[in-house]
């Protein structure tokens, strides 16, 4: 079986993309070839050439909320509050899900001020999270004082810039606090040009969770407890992908969230509308049950989503263009460089 140190690799930190280039589709692709050692340098724009007729891109249509927030407890110390999800939006309930980092944990019933404008009653604990009551609608209020939460990674604070280009154009179901950063490199141009061949478009919604950026910490990935993140899938996507396969043709999910969604929803054996979280880990030795291409950013080391492209593509091909993309300078991450990769899974693939 694998473990946490076989997804590690030494990435220099000049390659970690701190901007998005001025046009999302000038971005690079390395095009992973499903059989041999085949790596290809292109641009996004040219994953048009990797896409016939009949194709079906699946998209994340997720939309990131300005969850992160800086504010003051009723006994003056500071607290920087991070919105994981929207649990109700009612007109009687308006509660969150949230990461409250405080020098001295909040108590259940006290109040916290945020962005000077507006207080939230602390709740209950739930593991690493609290819920916090907003005193209005959730989405407003986050809007209008909220600030969007770049990565970790990233080194400078969100402007203008970020808020629209941290967004796919796309974007409409908000509930996010990552982006689905494989759908930044998609613009309406582009779009456009791969209808005008014949490829039709689908649309899941994930909600991606800042736990997407949490490290494994268990060399027995096992013990590895996964981040639970919610999806939707409606009866139009599933026909979608249904009529796909029955054609012959590929689904090709955009980014690892859309993949996360559409395998979580397959388990049974067919993908099913619905909703619901998902905790799925996937690693290598998983059979894909949908989808057969996957557009993806490169990802951090000892992650789940490095696991996730090792068990699609094959883990040795994927140390290969990693290499490979480090050593022709590819950038890395939320706002990097992508990969077109073919799916190769099998249970054979798991290490002895």
């Amino acid at each position: 079986m694998y473990s946490l140190s076989d997804f590690d690799f030494d990435l220099p930190e000049a390659l970690i993309a701190q901007m998005p280039l001025p046009q999302r589709s000038a971005s690079r692709l390395l095009k992973v070839d499903a059989d041999g050692d085949g790596l290809h340098d292109q641009t996004f724009a040219d994953v048009v050439d990797q896409l016939a007729e009949g194709d079906l891109l699946v998209f994340n249509d997720t939309r990131v909320l300005k969850a992160r927030f800086f504010g003051i407890k009723e006994t003056g110390g500071k607290v920087e509050v991070l919105v994981e999800r929207v649990l109700a939006n009612t007109s009687d309930q308006h509660a969150v899900l949230a990461q409250v980092r405080a020098s001295k944990s909040p108590s259940a019933g006290s109040k916290i001020r945020l962005a000077e404008q507006f207080d939230v009653i602390v709740g209950e604990r739930v593991g690493e999270f609290y819920t916090l009551q907003f005193p209005g609608d959730v989405f407003e209020l986050i809007e209008a004082h909220g600030r969007l939460p770049l990565p970790p990674y990233i080194t400078h604070d969100a402007d203008g810039f970020d808020e629209q280009r941290y967004q796919t154009v796309y974007s409409r179901v908000p509930g996010a606090v990552a982006a689905p950063t494989a759908g930044l490199h998609f613009d309406e141009a582009l779009l456009e040009r791969c209808r005008a061949k014949g490829v039709r478009f689908a649309y899941v919604t994930l909600h991606v969770g800042a736990g997407t950026f949490q490290p494994v910490r268990t060399e027995n990935l096992a013990e590895h407890h996964m981040h639970s993140e919610w999806y939707t899938i409606a009866q139009e996507t599933v026909d979608a992908v249904r009529a796909t396969k029955s054609s012959g043709k590929n689904v090709v999910a955009v980014g690892t969230t859309s993949m996360r969604a559409l395998e979580s929803a397959s388990q049974s054996g067919a993908l099913q509308a619905g909703s619901a979280d998902t905790r799925l880990f996937i690693t290598p030795g998983y059979v894909f049950k949908t989808v057969d291409r996957l557009i993806t950013n490169f990802h951090l080391p000892k992650s789940t989503l490095l696991m996730l492209v090792s068990a699609f593509a094959g883990y040795d091909r994927i140390r290969r263009a990693y290499a490979h993309a480090i050593d022709k300078q590819y950038r890395f991450f939320s706002y990097g460089d992508a990969m077109f990769l073919i799916n190769t899974s099998s249970p054979a693939s798991t290490k002895k």
